[in-house]
């Protein structure tokens, strides 16, 4: 037979922990004791960590609002080469919004043909995955327009697998589907559901810390060390100057 001892049992941090009733009450003091010790340290570790869980949450709460409101991610992408100049330039940060956003997608085609016209020519500047793949950074090109794949066995004496979007870039002389990519090989024409989404409007020079991320990381690192230790500082001089203060009160009295 197995016999039970009542007062073992009871004397087992393990029952406290799930059977007692206060047991919960008391994690969640030692939780919020842990978070007020955390907020308001000065310890200068325990402090840098703030600033970086403080630059992430705010990074983090942009992120979401900018997917949100382009209903697409990457929401934003920098402009790497020279390919759409004189209308997009090297370090540019392009806001990018789904693809029928604020309206259809416009070729150059259809644009002419209405007017509509973005960033100094007719027609939408898409970004989108060079056959589809994930891995390649993103082309952001003019849409040109969009032929089935006769079309392009016809004009370009290429045969492909199916029709799409003929794109180009500004300043380039020919367009994408005429050119290739290292290990990718020829550029197909564009499917649909390899666009990403299309160019809202830019921003110069934003751009720069996305293209350069890892020395913009370690800048910003740096001044966020240099901040700390400088609050930490100024803390110190304060405390002292209180502490004489006071000393010089109890010599007074």
């Amino acid at each position: 037979m197995i016999y039970f001892n009542l007062q073992s049992i009871c004397r087992n941090p393990a029952y406290h922990l799930y059977g007692n009733p206060m047991a919960g009450e008391t994690i969640i003091g030692r939780v919020k004791g842990a978070l007020k010790g955390f907020r308001e340290s000065d310890h200068p570790v325990i402090a840098f960590g703030r600033e970086i869980l403080w630059v992430v949450a705010v990074v983090g709460g942009i992120a979401l609002l900018l997917f949100l409101v382009c209903g697409t991610w990457p929401a934003v992408v920098a402009v790497e080469s020279e390919s759409m100049l004189p209308n997009m330039h090297v370090n540019d940060l392009v806001f990018v919004v789904q693809q029928d956003r604020f309206g259809q997608l416009q070729t150059y085609e259809t644009g002419g043909n209405s007017g509509y016209m973005k960033f100094g020519n007719y027609g939408d500047v898409i970004i989108y995955r060079p056959n589809g793949a994930s891995n390649i950074h993103p082309i952001i090109h003019r849409a040109i327009a969009y032929h089935d794949a006769p079309w392009f066995a016809a004009n370009y004496g290429i045969e492909f697998s199916h029709g799409g979007y003929l794109t180009k870039g500004d300043n380039n002389q020919a367009p994408d589907q005429q050119s290739s990519i290292n290990g990718l090989g020829p550029i197909q024409p564009v499917n649909p559901e390899w666009i990403v989404g299309k160019a809202l409007f830019s921003v110069p020079l934003l751009g720069y810390p996305t293209l350069h991320y890892p020395e913009f990381a370690a800048v910003v690192i740096i001044l966020l060390i240099i901040h700390e230790v400088y609050v930490s500082r100024s803390e110190e001089e304060e405390k002292k100057e209180k502490k004489e203060k006071k000393e010089k009160k109890k010599g007074r009295r």
